[in-house]
């Protein structure tokens, strides 16, 4: 019964992993586009560098989850 717990633990922390990881790559193409204002660009430079964090620590949590199982 664990194993299942933590298998459905890992499936929701690649699911996050990835909702970030498209996050980031959205705020990188806002943050990069010249027709943008610079308060914009700096706020998805910003948020990027964010969904890039979140997107390492649901990484780590899914290993954690997948060596548990």
């Amino acid at each position: 019964m664990e194993s299942i717990k933590q298998a459905a633990n890992y499936a929701s922390e690649q699911v996050q992993k990835a909702t970030s990881g498209v996050s980031k790559e959205t705020n990188k193409e806002v943050a990069k586009d010249s027709n943008a204002s610079v308060g914009t660009r700096l706020n998805a430079a910003k948020d990027a560098v964010g969904d890039k964090i979140d997107e390492s620590k649901h990484d780590a949590k899914g290993e954690a989850h997948k060596q548990q199982i």
